[in-house]
């Protein structure tokens, strides 16, 4: 979805509609609030968000709607289509794709040529790579990502990106040989 097609935000919205509009706005909201990242401060999603900022120090819902909005254009600036990734990739530009998700994930369905990050590859990656080449994270459908390319970008890696829609986007709109899936969440 590009910036001109998300809905406005109201504080009337419901949280699961905020969060399925804009993504990021757990990650701001906590970021500048504390709202939304542990158990004191969490919310329901079906609480709106005018009642989230009431019962969070009364934020002004405007300034929190702001801040999201914000966010976002941020969050925009960090992230690469599959379309844009492909290209990449057929370049000879030293990029590295990340896959940020589960060992059995990455085993199961991966993009070519792609790496699963754990603790010690990070350590590799910043003791010993240009932090101004290509670097792309993946995860199943891009909620995950936008965090850790916001690590590495903090870390000096000025080329990190987030694939947008994650693998799941990059399996419909690149190469359909890869199987898309769901995650089925326990009870």
């Amino acid at each position: 979805m590009t910036p001109t097609q998300l809905p406005p935000l109201d504080g009337s919205m419901t949280m699961s509609d905020v969060l399925s509009a804009y993504p990021g706005a757990q990650r701001a909201l906590f970021a500048r609030y504390h709202i939304g990242g542990c158990s004191s401060c969490g919310f329901q999603p079906t609480e709106t968000l005018a009642t989230v900022c009431l019962r969070n120090d009364n934020v002004d819902v405007n300034e929190a709607i702001q801040h999201i909005q914000d966010s976002h254009q941020s969050d925009s600036s960090l992230q690469i289509s599959p379309t844009e990734l492909a290209a990449l990739m057929n370049a000879d530009s030293g990029l590295l794709i990340l896959d940020n998700r589960t060992r059995e994930e990455h085993e199961a369905v991966k993009i070519p040529d792609s790496e699963l990050i754990t603790q010690e590859r990070i350590q590799e990656i910043f003791t010993s790579r240009d932090k101004t080449l290509p670097l792309v994270i993946y995860d199943h459908q891009g909620s995950r990502s936008l965090d850790a390319v916001a690590y590495f970008v903090g870390h000096g890696f000025s080329e990190a990106k987030a694939l947008t829609g994650g693998i799941d986007a990059y399996s419909a709109e690149i190469d359909p040989s890869l199987p898309r899936y769901r995650i089925e969440l326990e009870d």
